[in-house]
């Protein structure tokens, strides 16, 4: 079993692959990135991403050996959609946060929520980790229904920890469990 994340696997599922991230997905997600909803969703700064800076950026995933990131793709088309992230890595407690980012081409086909399951049950059954959590907006349900979907639980909410407009927005803190996780593989509801 791996002891850190320096291992970048290739995860493949029925609808998704998830792949290493490389400097040739930066296009990808310069476009993905300037689509006002999916900057919304994720409470990323509203601005310009440099080409060569995500070159650079997602070039480099590779060689960091204290997270995960994966390219999501989409199998039926081959296109890159997304990504999934294991971060903030905490080797003493067995612990990770969880990210993702799925642009347009990738929604409403459950491509995000095998790509999370794929991620999380590497966490859980190769990573050795106990706990994976995660942050999302009030005003994303539903991501928040994929995350219960998988099995992810509420834990609390964090108060209005986001400007959005002329008001604020609260982001519920959800975690799964490692013997959560060995009872149910990401299915809980069956």
């Amino acid at each position: 079993m791996p002891t850190d994340f320096a291992t970048k696997p290739v995860l493949t599922g029925e609808r998704v692959l998830l792949r290493p991230l490389t400097a040739d997905d930066a296009a990808t997600f310069q476009a993905i990135l300037a689509d006002p909803e999916v900057i919304r969703l994720t409470g990323s700064p509203q601005r310009e991403f440099d080409l060569d800076r995500l070159r650079d950026w997602y070039g480099s995933r590779g060689a960091q050996p204290d997270r995960l990131d994966l390219a999501v793709v989409d199998r039926e088309s081959g296109a890159c959609v997304g990504e999934v992230v294991l971060n903030e890595w905490d080797p003493g407690n067995r612990a990770a946060n969880f990210r993702t980012l799925i642009g347009a081409a990738g929604q409403g086909r459950g491509l995000g929520t095998e790509a999370v399951r794929l991620i999380v049950g590497y966490g859980f059954e190769r990573l050795d980790l106990h706990r994976i959590s995660l942050e999302v907006f009030a005003f994303n349900p539903r991501a928040r229904r994929v995350y219960e979907k998988i099995g992810f639980v509420a834990e609390g909410t964090l108060r209005q920890v986001l400007r959005d407009g002329d008001g604020w927005v609260d982001a519920t803190v959800m975690s799964i469990l490692a013997p959560e996780w060995a009872r149910h593989r990401g299915h809980p509801e069956g």
